[in-house]
């Protein structure tokens, strides 16, 4: 029998993901970056590029990734409100929540990357590692059929959907959730600032300031992570308010 350090690099990376691909091709449009595809061509063959590239597949994954942690969710928690269900399928399509299971499958040591790529660590980013998990999704997709991508990602993400509350969502999705609204309305990044620190080393209160354009919202916490996610939290508030006109 041939040991994974023995067989070709794709059939490796078939033992890590527990599926087998009979469309070799989608599997190898799936780990391929759009900086190799880009490498492959020549000026003006962008479509050509585009048709090797893994992006299409990535487009496809994050929809089929999003309705099975629905389903699954749904199937488990029939008592949590539509909010809590939401932030937790939040959390668990999250970039960080996918990079995470990436890097554990070994995925970013597979993908096909240009040569600058390459040189500036695009194998660990947590970006790439989260789209080539969703362009792999994508491909089992098409070419297992919904089935096979359900078991592969209740497989790949077994751990973290047992360990998913609403609590531990809550607390992680107030900045995921302000970043993506301030980036999408006014395409600029939320910062952190810690402004304040109160109290005695054991018994410490700290003061932090969220802060985009002009707004300026204030949190605190028994951390400066805490502190973080109070200021993103009554932010977020903030931003429901204005949105319903009721913001002073």
């Amino acid at each position: 029998m041939t040991s994974e350090q023995d067989a070709p690099p794709l059939a490796q990376l078939e033992r890590r993901l527990g599926y087998e691909f009979r469309d070799r091709g989608l599997f190898e449009r799936a780990v391929t970056h759009r900086s190799w595809a880009h490498e492959q061509v020549g000026p003006g063959e962008e479509e050509r590029a585009r048709a090797l590239h893994n992006e299409a597949l990535e487009f496809l994954g994050d929809s089929v990734l999003g309705l099975v942690v629905a389903e699954h969710l749904f199937r488990g928690h029939h008592d949590l409100t539509e909010g809590d269900l939401s932030r937790m399928k939040h959390q668990l399509v999250s970039t960080q929540t996918l990079a995470e299971v990436s890097s554990r499958l070994g995925i970013g040591g597979f993908i096909r990357l240009g040569h600058g790529e390459e040189k500036t660590g695009g194998r660990n980013k947590q970006t790439l590692l989260a789209d080539s998990f969703e362009a792999l999704l994508g491909a089992i997709y098409l070419d297992g059929g919904f089935k096979a991508a359900t078991d592969f990602v209740l497989r790949a993400l077994e751990d973290q959907l047992g360990e998913a509350t609403p609590e531990s969502a809550a607390a992680a999705d107030y900045k995921t959730m302000l970043q993506e609204r301030v980036q999408a309305a006014c395409r600029v990044t939320p910062t952190y600032e810690l402004i304040s620190t109160e109290g005695p080393p054991h018994d410490r209160t700290f003061h932090v300031e969220v802060r985009w354009n002009e707004m300026t919202v204030k949190g605190t916490g028994t951390t400066i992570k805490a502190a973080e996610m109070e200021s993103a939290r009554r932010a977020l508030e903030h931003l429901e308010a204005e949105a319903a006109g009721e913001a002073p």
